[in-house]
């Protein structure tokens, strides 16, 4: 098919019939792409080398076809198939044959997010145009900004829908019958990565767009920290209104500088100090904003205050720039100050988010498991300085030595899990050796938590925090950062209702 086909389908009315599309991956995402084309009319081969049950028996009902099987090499259906377009699943890195193959034959590769963008007007909003996007992207925060500004376009009275990698395929929520006025899309860097192959007609308009900060991570699935860098930074290309950044991150205001945006698109800066004239900020524990209004050369509109934050579990640094932010684009669009303030107080973060799980005997225990790289880790740390700090896992590629030697330091002791411990134990050898170390290996996954728990009791005796912020993935000994939260967090609540202090035995000396 040739290219010029290929640029007439912007829009679910263009003529998607006999398209050739080969979609990869059979995951939540994969499902909604070839259903949603199977839907269109267009030809969808799905490979994928495995698939859960309800979606392998549904694929053949909606019209579509499976291949399960290795895909360590491009399979000779694949090849056969000769597909107009390759639409893979996020999981599909850049150095993927798959990827590789379809590159070489010169087949368009486009990522879900790019296919949702295209099929935008299915549903229209009252004045004959499709919902606004808004986009959300960082090395952390992402699903929590997500989610508050969803929040506090809503009370703002519009209709108003997190999704993307929040776990709400973007197709799912274009074709929802009811229709947004606002899609806020949390992406990820290989959703970017994706965007970022996109030919001028696939190419996104965002409202406003943010990136909330960034550090090394995902390298191994990029190739290296530049490569990391240039998809994040493909969040602000085209944005036309609002380019929201972090004062305090040098890196995403070179991006904004650099960012390819439509002529009138602002730049509006956040951080934890007094704003600038088209900044959101904290003036005296108020946090105010100077970017969404006539006289912000002069004056500043409260939207909250620290106190009030901090009355509803959100004062931590971290949350609070994740506030800023959010609050910044829903300014944006319009939404009033008094909106955003009784947002704010009702919103609860999502569990294994800096949550406090148990508070017993003069000690705090927080779940941070979603702290999946070092920067979210030290976040957590800095909320909770003095910590007994639980650390570990699959580092995913990433020097952990730079986080020990910065705030490692300020941990009270370090409990060590995980597959790669021997660099983290080695990391605080080298920069923090005064931090007592205890390393768990335990073998078995329903064990590893209860001796960390017995450790970090007996560390922190009558007074102080327990921090589970690994700073790295979860997949070496559990099957997500969620399940190494819930069995965190089991294990503490077995604890003190075996008695905890009581019961509790000197650690193991450190190493």
């Amino acid at each position: 098919m040739s290219a010029d086909r290929l640029s007439t389908l912007t829009s679910w009315h263009a003529d998607w019939r006999g398209l050739r599309v080969a979609v990869l991956g059979l995951s939540m995402t994969g499902f909604s792409v070839a259903d949603t084309l199977a839907e269109l009319g267009s030809d969808v081969l799905v490979l994928s080398e495995s698939a859960e049950e309800e979606y392998e028996r549904l694929l053949p009902v909606i019209g579509a076809r499976l291949e399960l099987g290795s895909l360590a090499e491009v399979p000779a259906s694949l090849v056969e198939f000769r597909p107009d377009v390759v639409i893979a699943s996020p999981g599909f890195s850049p150095s993927h044959p798959l990827i590789r193959w379809a590159q070489e034959s010169d087949v368009a590769i486009w990522g879900d997010v790019e296919l949702a963008w295209r099929l935008r007007d299915k549903v229209l909003r009252a004045d004959g145009t499709p919902a606004d996007w808004v986009l959300i992207t960082g090395t952390n925060g992402k699903t929590t900004t997500t989610q508050l500004t969803a929040s506090l376009l809503v009370e703002g009275g519009l209709r108003a829908a997190p999704c993307g990698n929040i776990g709400v395929p973007v197709l799912d929520a274009v074709r929802d019958p009811a229709g947004f006025d606002v899609l806020v899309v949390e992406l990820s860097s290989h959703q970017l990565w994706y965007l970022g192959q996109s030919r001028p007609e696939g190419q996104l308009y965002p409202y406003a767009s943010v990136c909330l900060n960034l550090a090394d991570d995902h390298l191994v699935w990029h190739g290296s920290a530049a490569a990391y860098r240039d998809a994040k930074a493909v969040v602000y290309r085209n944005t036309r209104v609002a380019c929201v950044y972090n004062k305090a991150d040098a890196a995403t205001r070179l991006m904004v500088e650099e960012a390819e945006v439509v002529e009138g698109a602002r730049a509006i800066g956040f951080d934890l100090g007094i704003p600038g004239p088209s900044d959101v900020g904290i003036v005296e524990g108020l946090i105010v904003d100077r970017a969404f209004l006539d006289d912000r050369a002069r004056s500043a509109l409260e939207l909250t205050t620290i106190a009030d934050l901090d009355s509803a579990g959100l004062a931590a640094p971290h949350i609070v720039q994740n506030i800023l932010a959010a609050s910044a684009l829903a300014r944006s669009l319009g939404t009033e100050p008094a909106a955003i303030h009784a947002a704010l107080q009702r919103f609860e973060l999502d569990a294994h988010r800096i949550q406090v799980i148990a508070r017993h005997a003069g000690v705090i225990w927080v779940d941070d498991s979603k702290a999946t790289n070092p920067h979210a880790a030290a976040s957590s740390l800095r909320a909770y300085p003095g910590a007994v700090w639980i650390v570990g896992g699959d580092l995913k590629g990433v020097d952990i030595a730079e986080l020990v030697a910065d705030v490692g330091s300020t941990a009270r002791a370090a409990v060590v899990i995980g597959v790669e411990r021997g660099d983290v134990v080695a990391a605080f050898r080298r920069h923090a050796p005064v931090v007592p170390v205890f390393e768990v290996d335990a073998g078995e996954t329903g064990q590893v938590m209860n001796r960390v728990v017995e450790i970090a009791a007996g560390v922190v005796g009558d007074e102080g925090t327990v921090l589970l912020a690994p700073a790295a993935a979860s997949f070496d000994q559990f099957s997500s950062y969620a399940d190494r939260g819930h069995r965190f967090a089991e294990a503490v609540r077995d604890w003190i209702d075996r008695g905890s202090a009581d019961d509790a035995g000197i650690p193991p000396s450190g190493v």
